[in-house]
């Protein structure tokens, strides 16, 4: 069966934003120690400062992360998703290939860096996927804040690790009970960890290396 993910047009597309992404590189992130890194990622305060030096690195989920969120989204039929942190757009690419196939839908991504909002918009209008995607420029605590789906289906996880406890907490009373949550590199946050496997709230398992993958309970 042909999906809209396997057509020759988006996974020419595909394939080659994953190599950009395999050999980019960021001399800003070659300048910063690794310790200096580590505390960095973990800080609520510096991140607009650190991600923005980093514009130039692309962030992106994997190959098999990004089957895996169009095959999530695609086999539970969602309509309604939101991803926090949209970078150039590979996991937009995904999730958006899964709405078409499930009939439409809509896709909010949030997004703060003003240039790698536009090469996302232009790789979705490439991929004739733009129709079901809005990407939100700025700071996800604010974008996010307001003017959601009041049922959303799926939500994706990959900006900064640091505040996905507090992206969690603004669409979390929007989660319809068997929503998933897709958190990649959750490792890096140990309180979001700690939220969905011990809140009561969700069912959550670590997927893969890097990906932990939460439900939310009714």
């Amino acid at each position: 069966m042909t999906t809209t993910l396997t057509t020759p047009a988006l996974a020419a597309l595909l394939d080659r934003l994953f190599t950009q992404a395999d050999t980019a590189t960021s001399p800003a992130l070659a300048g910063i120690s690794p310790e200096e890194r580590e505390r960095l990622m973990h800080s609520k305060t510096e991140y607009l400062d650190f991600y923005g030096r980093l514009k130039d690195l692309w962030l992106p989920v994997s190959r098999e992360t990004g089957a895996l969120l169009y095959m999530l989204a695609r086999s539970t039929n969602a309509r309604n998703v939101v991803e926090f942190g949209t970078s150039f757009g590979i996991s937009t690419l995904h999730l958006a290939a899964a709405l078409r196939d499930n009939g439409g839908g809509r896709l909010i991504g949030s997004e703060f860096e003003p240039s790698k909002v536009a090469r996302a918009r232009a790789h979705l209008a490439e991929g004739g996927l733009a129709d079901l995607v809005e990407i939100r420029e700025g700071d996800a605590l604010q974008t996010l804040a307001s003017d959601l789906p009041d049922a959303i289906d799926l939500l994706l996880l990959d900006g900064a690790k640091a505040l996905y406890t507090d992206v969690l907490a603004l669409v979390e009373s929007r989660l319809r009970p068997g929503a998933l949550i897709v958190a990649d590199n959750a490792d890096c946050s140990p309180d979001y960890l700690a939220h969905v496997r011990a809140s009561g709230g969700y069912l959550s398992v670590p997927f893969g290396e890097d990906v932990e993958l939460s439900m939310r309970l009714g």
